[in-house]
């Protein structure tokens, strides 16, 4: 499968699952909480941090009633229109140098979701390494386009997508000059559960598009992203904030720093737990073989006696003969006085 780089990361099975922060509206309109989540996920060890660049007027119109409320059965965001939730949960674009400048003085590559070509337009100005594309937009084909048209790598969530519109979706954006795209297998739910999750679909996807593929991870927790790396997922992205009780958009299905940190290390144990195909002893394991079992003499024996059940026996450690021979040394004479406790050996015997 073709590794992807994205600012100094390479991705793919190669290397660490490439892990990314999503702030999203969690910032709660305060640029220097904004600040204080770059510094912490930096801290927990993400190797990127994504916003999402938009307005409310580049979202949906403002319209509070029929089709543009969101309706009562959504926990989350009960109550209010969808202009509202974007009011509340939009990246002011002032903040964006700021916040850009910050991830790259603490290592992270920072990166966005554009939601329209005014959105996209002054991405470019920032010099953004790649492109996000949200599940809710992966129908936008006008967006595709555009997005691909820059040629840069774009990672792409297929939340609700069927396999035919996922096709498409690629179609476009390698029709377009992108060379380099991410799929993420995502349940566009909020929180999703874990039943919903169908973490199988990650392998699905990357032999049917022949392409990086990772996660989107709304689930609570870290269990979905870190099973995730065991089906081949090369990129997990989770939504961040500094305290889940503070409140915001997506607080409620967001990693706190010290989860974050768990997320990272854990992943990249999984990672590194998948190996090879390995058979054998490995050269960390050499040592322990002294401690596997083999025939050893259990009673005292004098020369020329004959072994039997009695004077041998298969036990631990090591040193002797493998216990698949123990039928074999049945019955047959010993050259020399043996005391109890003497690896049995080929040599021993008449």
């Amino acid at each position: 499968m073709k590794e992807i780089t994205i600012g100094n990361r390479r991705i793919g099975s190669g290397h660490p699952p490439f892990i990314i922060a999503e702030m999203s509206g969690n910032h709660n309109q305060s640029l220097d909480r904004a600040l204080e989540l770059v510094k912490a996920a930096a801290k927990a060890g993400a190797h990127a941090f994504k916003i999402q660049t938009y307005t409310p007027e580049t979202m949906t119109l403002n319209i509070r009633e029929r089709d543009f409320m969101i309706p009562e059965s959504n926990g989350l965001w009960k109550g209010k229109s969808l202009f509202e939730l974007y009011k509340e949960a939009y990246t002011p674009w002032e903040w964006h140098g700021r916040i850009f400048d910050a991830c790259r003085e603490l290592g992270m590559i920072p990166f966005s979701t554009p939601f329209d070509e005014t959105s996209l337009e002054f991405l470019e100005t920032l010099g953004v390494a790649c492109y996000k594309i949200a599940s809710f937009e992966n129908n936008d084909i006008p967006l595709l386009k555009k997005v691909a048209s820059k040629g840069k790598p774009m990672i792409i969530s297929t939340g609700m997508a069927s396999l035919g519109e996922i096709e498409h979706a690629v179609n476009t954006i390698t029709g377009a000059g992108c060379s380099e795209y991410i799929l993420l297998k995502c349940t566009s739910s909020y929180p999703a559960s874990p039943e919903n999750s169908n973490l199988n679909t990650i392998p699905y996807l990357s032999e049917v598009f022949h392409c990086q593929v990772g996660l989107s991870d709304h689930t609570l927790g870290v269990g979905a992203a870190v099973a995730s790396v065991a089906l081949g997922s090369t990129v997990i992205e989770k939504h961040f904030t500094l305290n889940r009780e503070d409140g915001g958009v997506d607080a409620a299905f967001s990693l706190e720093p010290g989860e974050f940190a768990s997320l990272v290390r854990e992943t990249d144990t999984a990672w590194r737990a998948l190996g090879r195909v390995s058979i054998g002893p490995t050269k960390d394991e050499e040592k322990s073989l002294q401690f596997r079992r083999s025939i050893y003499i259990s009673k005292d024996i004098k020369a020329g006696e004959v072994l039997t059940g009695d004077n041998i026996k298969v036990i631990r450690p090591g040193y002797g003969l493998d216990p698949k021979y123990y039928d074999l040394l049945l019955g047959k004479q010993m050259k020399k006085d043996l005391p109890l406790g003497t690896p049995v050996s080929w040599e021993l015997l008449l």
